[in-house]
């Protein structure tokens, strides 16, 4: 198993930046894939963006290509979501997760792991 925090959320500005970060511990990150969820008040789970275990391969969804980047270091047992051009739609607790299958990119049901989340606020 393992343990995921979140941190780097916080208030940004619409079209402002910020970088979320995931850290691992309890097994070798390399193992996992990851992925980035988030959640509004009132609304489901959403997908935002996956990494494969080496970081060769990437997902995002629809709604932030082009301005989201999935980024790992696993020397480092660390998960990174770089977030630019926010906008106030962007607003949710993003999640990170870990996937123990083989398959990629992992359907959201199949995420082993949660992390407990961190807040981003974008005003307008």
């Amino acid at each position: 198993q393992v343990q995921l925090v979140e941190s780097g959320g916080g208030l940004v500005q619409a079209g402002g930046s910020l970088k979320l970060s995931c850290a691992a511990s309890g097994r070798t990150v390399s193992i996992y894939h990851l992925g980035w969820f988030r959640q509004a008040p009132g609304k489901e789970r959403e997908f935002v963006a996956a990494i494969s275990r080496s970081g060769g391969s990437t997902v995002l969804a629809d709604s932030v290509k082009g301005r989201f980047t999935i980024s790992r270091d696993n020397a480092k047992n660390m998960m990174y979501l770089q977030m630019d051009s926010l906008k106030p739609e962007d607003t949710a607790v993003y999640y990170c997760a870990a996937d123990e299958g083989v398959l990629f990119p992992a359907r959201s049901q199949n995420y082993d792991y949660w992390g407990q989340g961190t807040q981003v606020t974008v005003s307008s």
